[in-house]
């Protein structure tokens, strides 16, 4: 059956999402290694990524960790930079399919805050036709339920459905119920799985 729209994740199919790069940049390897030892900042992120307050969240964590208050505070007040750089080749894909009218849809593990916080930065963060955000749905990948949202929402048959995602278990999630799926590591890559479905010409993906 034909692919009738293409669904994007965003972190590290979009933008880059290592914090740790900031993070070693901000106060050196070594800090950052105790700092991340000592505080688990990606369980604090994931309870953002399921809907929890964004700034509420970071701040409270900061307070517990005073030795590492300033930096902690980081995480929100300058996320954008966390979240960097846009992959490029990705965005280009993404306004590719567009400006031929295929469907584009967003299904990512991303709290409301972050994302507007993106928006203002990344202006393809708005170009979209659909966007299923973890924060918003309160589920979160791989979560078989939130694969079920999209489709209730969207009235698309899975099988019409071509997801890119980084993680192989999100990828395994969504096959599972029968999406057709690319396990993301570059636009490249992407770029030729989208050829091969007839959605993008010859050379887009070079």
């Amino acid at each position: 059956m034909a692919i009738e729209a293409v669904v994007f994740d965003i972190g590290n199919v979009l933008i880059r999402w290592q914090p740790e790069l900031y993070f070693d940049a901000l106060m050196g390897e070594e800090r950052r290694r105790a700092m991340f030892a000592e505080v688990d900042l990606h369980a604090m992120n994931e309870r953002v990524d399921a809907g929890e307050d964004f700034r509420t969240m970071v701040y409270d964590t900061a307070e517990r960790h005073p030795e590492w208050r300033d930096e902690i505070r980081h995480w929100h007040d300058n996320w954008v930079k966390l979240a960097s750089p846009a992959i490029d080749g990705s965005v280009t894909l993404l306004r590719a399919l567009r400006a031929r009218g295929v469907p584009v849809f967003f299904l990512s593990n991303i709290g409301e805050g972050p994302l507007e916080q993106g928006q203002e930065i990344y202006p393809f963060l708005g170009e979209y036709d659909r966007a299923y955000i973890s924060g918003a749905m309160k589920v979160v990948k791989p979560d078989p339920q939130i694969y079920q949202m999209v489709e209730e929402d969207c009235g698309l048959a899975p099988e019409t459905l071509l997801f890119a995602d980084d993680r192989a278990e999100n990828i395994a999630a969504a096959e599972a119920r029968g999406w057709q799926v690319h396990l993301f590591e570059t636009p490249r890559g992407w770029g030729e799985c989208l050829v091969s479905h007839g959605l993008l010409p010859e050379g887009v993906a070079a």
